[in-house]
This record gives structure tokens, sequence and C-alpha cells, in this order.
């Protein structure tokens, strides 16, 4: 049973999420929290294994709700889903780089919701990959220090070519599957190589991967495959 904590000021949104996610056998809600101090709260007792965070909350934020469940090594295996309007600037691209493992829109159908808190949990994919490259080229000039020198990083000199090759796919929201089969690799080893590639880089999951494609100068806006 994956156990989900749902975090939004919005008591109406709270209901709605907790009704689908409740009539999945294997999911199940533990805990509703109004503000950031409240769910990292409720996370430690519940011991949750996927948030569903809203950023603009009272007093303590999702921002800092986010980092600071990110930062605990005791809930290292918690993943956090930022909910938006798509409408939000820079604090998609912070929650992302604070440690979250993704993001969803608040309008997302309910299909791709639940897909989407299993993934997550399991922690071996980015969700919504091609909405989440869109935004990341959205806001990759100027905002949330996206932008990458003119050159590759030579931080990615610790990487092996199809090591960067497989970052720069993912980095174009392709999954495993796509990914596998347009490089004539099985899923497994198309994973290996992003874990690697994670590992080298000190990257929390494939969201922060993709975030280090742009810094790093190794996929720009309007790159096309």
């Amino acid at each position: 049973m994956i156990r989900v904590v749902l975090a939004d000021d919005q008591a109406l949104i709270r209901a709605g999420f907790r009704v689908l996610i409740d009539s999945a056998p294997d999911l199940e809600v533990v805990g509703e929290a109004a503000d950031g101090e409240e769910v990292v709260a409720l996370v430690r007792s519940t011991r949750a294994d996927v948030v569903l965070m809203d950023i603009r909350m009272p007093g303590v934020d999702g921002l800092a709700a986010t980092r600071a469940i990110t930062g605990d090594d005791d809930l290292a295996g918690v993943r956090v889903i930022v909910l938006t309007t798509f409408e939000v600037d820079d604090y998609v691209i912070s929650a992302v780089q604070a440690g979250a493992s993704g993001f969803l829109g608040k309008g997302v159908e309910p299909a791709e919701l639940l897909d989407a808190i299993r993934v997550v949990a399991a922690g071996d994919a980015l969700l919504s990959p091609r909405a989440t490259q869109a935004l990341l080229a959205r806001f990759a000039v100027g905002v949330g220090g996206i932008t990458g020198p003119a050159g590759v990083g030579p931080e990615l000199d610790v990487l092996t070519e199809r090591e960067r090759e497989i970052m720069a796919l993912v980095a174009h929201g392709l999954s495993n599957d796509d990914i596998a089969e347009r490089l004539y690799l099985s899923p497994l080893t198309v994973k290996t190589h992003a874990n690697r590639a994670m590992m080298k880089l000190g990257a929390r999951d494939r969201a922060q991967l993709v975030v280090m494609a742009y810094q790093k100068g190794l996929v720009r806006p309007g790159d096309t495959l």
C-alpha cells in the first residue's frame, strides 16, 4: 500500500484528491495538511511514501516544506509531487531543485494522477516527462538559474558518453521505454545508465537530472531530437 499525504490550503481540493486516491486499491491517504509546517510533521508521523504538495500555502509554503522533507535523512524515501496550475513562475523550478520528484497540474486526469503517484513511489521515473520538459524550457532563460554556459559544463566529464546521451534524452522528456527503443537498448539498461548519472552528479532523482542537463548546457530550450 502506497501511503499519501495531501498538502493544500483549500479543503475542497484536498477532499477531491482524497476521494480519488482512496478509490485505488493500492493507494491510501494517511493525512491532510493546510500548511507546510503541518505537512512536514505529518510526513514524519505517518511515514508517508508520497506527498502531493501545493506550493502556495500560508505560513511555511510548499517550497520550504519540500526542502525540509528532502533534506531530512530520516525521510529519504519520501517523494514529493508538486501540484501547480502551470501558471506559477520560478517556484516550480525551485521546487524541483529543492528535491521534488516532479510536478503535475491540478487539472490532471484522474488516471494520470494515480499513475504518477505509483511511478514516483517506485522512485524510477520522472512523471509527466513531456510537460516537465516543456515547463523547464519555458522558464529556462533567466528564471530559476537554469540557463547553462556557452559550452557543456566540466562537471559532466565524470559521465560516460552513453550516460551523457541518456541524460540528454531524459531532459527531452523521453521515458526509459522511449530511450530504449531509440538507442536499441533494454529499458533496464537505460535505467541503469540514468541511475549511474544521477549517482555521479548527486541528483536525487530524474527531475533533478533534467534541471542539471539545462544548467550544465547539455540541452537547451528549443533543442530538437
